[in-house]
């Protein structure tokens, strides 16, 4: 599971002001050929990264290179079921990455355009989120 090393608090407050507008970098294609885009907005677990990051390399058949653009930083609380209210935020139970429209989610070069295609559409499916596929020299 992909976790960060250490934060700066243990635990966040849900940020319910920051959630409209588009992202603010990671909008260009920065590495790869050819990229995942995000259209739609949410919060990707580290589970989900991880699955389409094997979905990706496994159609690829470790063909190219894979970029990861996202990483999960957010850490999601949950208290036990059937606890009563009160003594305090519960325990951390997934670190997620919040996606805003616009952010690019891997990337991918050294492969053809149908490849690299076919691979995205296999990983879109293991994210919540509705995304698109992108090339490097056309105007994201």
């Amino acid at each position: 599971m992909l976790m960060p090393k250490k934060t700066k608090f243990r635990k966040y407050q849900r940020n319910r002001h920051g959630v409209e507008g588009l992202t603010k970098r990671g909008s260009q294609l920065a590495f790869g050929e050819f990229g995942l885009k995000a259209i739609g907005r949410g919060e990707i677990t580290s589970n989900q990264i991880e699955a389409a990051r094997v979905a990706i390399n496994r159609r690829l058949k470790h063909q190219g290179k894979l970029w990861i653009r996202i990483f999960p930083d957010f850490p999601l609380t949950k208290k036990p079921a059937e606890t009563r209210m009160g003594k305090g935020k519960g325990s951390i139970e997934k670190w997620v990455c919040v996606i805003k429209p616009g952010r690019i989610l891997y990337e991918v070069g050294g492969v053809s355009e149908e490849l690299a295609k076919s691979a995205f559409e296999l990983a879109s499916s293991k994210l919540n989120i509705n995304t698109k596929f992108v090339k490097s020299g056309e105007w994201l």
